[in-house]
């Protein structure tokens, strides 16, 4: 059985994301998206909730599971069986990155492969940076998310200017 692993902070996840995740289901056995815990950021979205959110817009892929993990995504491969890391490439500044990150990972878990897919034209452009910042000034995020995500992010973002 072909595993391969998704790796990111998903802090929200948007429709780029959800489209690299149902594009790799179709091409491999079974897909385990790896919600990372990073200590360098701090996100809109505990673990949990980013881990719910993704399980919430998955559930129609059989072949795919949510899983949180910190530390080495090639740990957390190996971890989980898994000999493939997928990554999105948005744009070419993307790529200069993932590439030497690919091969610092080749180095230090030979075994494990890392592929490589382009985001859909349509969504090339969007970051979960970006909409966390439309929706702190208040913009439509509704074109970027799945509406179930939007929600909760709207909601998210409102219950953050109350404390504030």
């Amino acid at each position: 059985m072909a595993t391969a692993i998704y790796p990111g902070s998903f802090d929200p996840v948007t429709l780029g994301h959800l489209d690299i995740i149902e594009r790799t289901a179709q091409i491999m056995d079974r897909v385990i998206v790896g919600v990372l815990n990073n200590r360098k950021k701090t996100p809109l979205f505990s673990v949990e909730e980013r881990v719910n959110m993704l399980k919430s817009v998955t559930s129609h892929l059989e072949n795919v599971e949510v899983k949180a993990f910190d530390g080495l995504t090639i740990d957390f491969a190996r971890e989980n069986g898994a000999k493939v890391i997928v990554r999105g490439l948005r744009a070419i500044t993307d790529f200069e990155y993932e590439l030497q990150l690919s091969q610092t990972n080749r180095v230090m878990a030979p075994e494990i492969d890392t592929l490589f897919l382009t985001t859909s034209l349509k969504y090339s452009y969007l970051s979960s940076s970006m909409v966390k910042e439309i929706a702190v000034y208040g913009g439509d995020i509704s074109a970027f998310l799945p509406a179930q995500i939007a929600r909760l992010v709207q909601e998210k973002v409102k219950s953050l200017d109350k404390k504030g």
